[in-house]
Parts: C-alpha cells; structure tokens; sequence
C-alpha cells in the first residue's frame, strides 16, 4: 500500500539504555528485520558485564553463585531467573542449585529428570542394568510402539501376577509356552531380544557410550523427531543432554560398594527427578525458556546457554 505510513514503536518502558543500544547493536545484524532504534528515558543504567565460561559446568557455576551474591543482599530469589534457549540446557543449572542447596522452580515445563523422553531412556538404561525391573518395563515395552497390545501386556501381568514372578520373566515364559499368538509373540520377542542384544554390546562401554548406544538401538530419537506437537527437536535435544550429563558423571569405584557406574547414576537421576521443586509461591529461583519469558520482566535474570551458536543474530528480536 503505497499511500500507508510506517510506525515504528521504539520507545522502550522495561530496559535501560544499556541494554537497548546492546539489543540496537544486535539487531542491526539481522537482515531480516525492518530497522528501528530502541531508546529509554530511565537512564543508562549499570554497564552489561560479559563472563566467558571456559564451558558449560563453569557457566552454571559462575551463575548461581551470582544468585547467591544477590540474594545476599537482601534480595528474594524469586526475583532471579536463568533463561536459556533450549529446553536441554537447564539440566547443569538445575544440578548446580541442587548442589547448592538453592530452591528453584521450571515454569513451563517439567525438571530435565522428570521429562517424559528422559524417562523413558532411563527406563532403557534400567531394564539393561536388571531386566527384572516391572516398573522398567511398562514403560519401556512398547516405546517407541513395537506392536504389542493391551491383550499382550495384560496376559503377561496375569501371568506374572500367578505365579509371583517379573515382567520379564512371565514374557519368557509365556513365549517358551507358544499360546501366543504370532504377530504378538514376534513382538514381544523382539523386545526381549533387543535388551539382551543391548546388554552384550554394551558391557565394556564407559557410561555416555552404553547410554548413546542404548538410545540408538531404542530408535527413541527418531520416535521424537517425528512428533507432530512441535517438541521433537527439544525432546531429541534432552536425549543428547542425557548422554552429555553420563559424560560429565563422576563415579570411582570402590572394592566396598556394591553399585557400578550405571547403578550410580541411575539413582543420582532418581534422587534428583524425586527432589521437591518448589511451588509457585515459594521463594525460589526460577528457570525458563527465553524465548517464552518475553515480555516478563525480573529484577535479576540470567541468560544461560548462549553459547556454540545457540544465539544467532536470526534470534535476536526487537
């Protein structure tokens, strides 16, 4: 429309000068976005400071110690929040408060160790670790859907219920008998047979590698890449983040503990998906995804994750 006029708004009631002539910077280095400059008349404000984390671990760390020197002062913790840009980027900051001992709330989403994809991989790593496991195995069974039914799962519980035995060993036993009909017998076969092929390839592994070949045997990324929800490259995201936390695991073993590697670890994610997360009223820190926090102002937020690419000058808005 030739005749319509451009109004741009500009002016800016939230953010200091700094960090509009900042923001300014960053957008003029988008050449998808129309031009404009924002301005503010509160003032400068405090200079933006700058951490460059030698890496992830040493990110989270340097940030909630800077919640600690804050709220320090007299200020609640409820006045502080760390965004990221993805959702798998909130595992370190979220075991970092937890070491901390500093209370912390996921607004909308659930804690890296509650997510239902990091769940279910676990509840692979579980089954590998002690097929007998019931709870393991309901979860695990049929995700991703391999085929076997409510009718199968429900005469395998029955089965198992008779004769007070696992889930595990009532597929066994129901397979060895051959009532089964076929295409459910296959299938469940088929299951059995992967935890087992799963458990060979993996004895001599370190940690990360038996979980990355657990994933890949699984087929649970590709199961959440083609979700229709729009949260398959977070959720394949979270499984990426779940190797790299194996990785970063710290585990000796000692000749008066009976718990491996993966039994270690195992309860470290339980202990920590079963740590209280605070409610929505209580004093605590709060952890977000930036790209859901616009608009929302706080006293003291925290951009985390920012680095390798994860902002590019596309991200950047107005």
């Amino acid at each position: 429309m030739p005749a319509s006029q451009l109004i741009r708004l500009e002016q800016n009631y939230r953010s200091t000068g700094n960090i509009l002539n900042a923001a300014n910077a960053l957008i003029a280095r988008n050449p998808s976005r129309l031009g404009k400059n924002l301005w503010t008349e509160d003032g400068e404000g405090e200079p933006i400071n700058l951490y460059a984390a030698f890496n992830e671990v040493d990110e989270a760390r340097f940030v909630i110690e800077r919640i600690r020197q804050f709220t320090s002062e007299d200020h609640a913790r409820a006045d502080c929040a760390i965004l990221y840009r993805t959702t798998a980027q909130s595992r370190l900051f979220e075991e970092a408060l937890i070491q901390a001992g500093t209370p912390y709330r996921v607004y909308g989403g659930l804690r890296f160790f509650e997510r239902a994809e990091i769940r279910d991989a676990l509840a692979y790593l579980r089954l590998l670790n002690n097929p007998q496991d019931d709870a393991a195995f309901e979860r695990a069974v049929n995700q991703p859907p391999r085929g076997i039914g409510p009718k199968t799962l429900d005469g395998v519980r029955a089965h198992a219920r008779d004769f007070d035995c696992s889930l595990w060993q009532a597929s066994v036993d129901l397979l060895k008998g051959g009532a089964m009909p076929k295409r459910a017998s296959n299938a469940l076969q088929g299951f059995l047979d992967l935890i087992e092929e799963l458990q060979v390839e993996s004895r001599d592994m370190a940690l990360s590698d038996k979980v990355a070949q657990a994933l890949a045997m699984s087929r649970l990324p590709e199961h959440f890449e083609k979700s229709r929800d729009g949260k398959g490259q977070d959720r394949k995201e979270n499984l990426e983040e779940l190797v790299n936390a194996c990785r970063q695991f710290s585990w000796e073993a000692h000749e008066d503990e009976e718990l491996d590697e993966l039994s270690t670890f195992l309860a470290h994610a339980a202990l920590e998906a079963g740590e209280a997360q605070g409610d929505a009223f209580d004093d605590c820190v709060q952890l977000d995804d930036a790209a859901l926090r616009q608009g929302a102002g706080v006293p003291a937020g925290v951009p985390g994750g920012a680095g390798g690419g994860a902002v590019s000058p596309q991200h950047v808005g107005g």
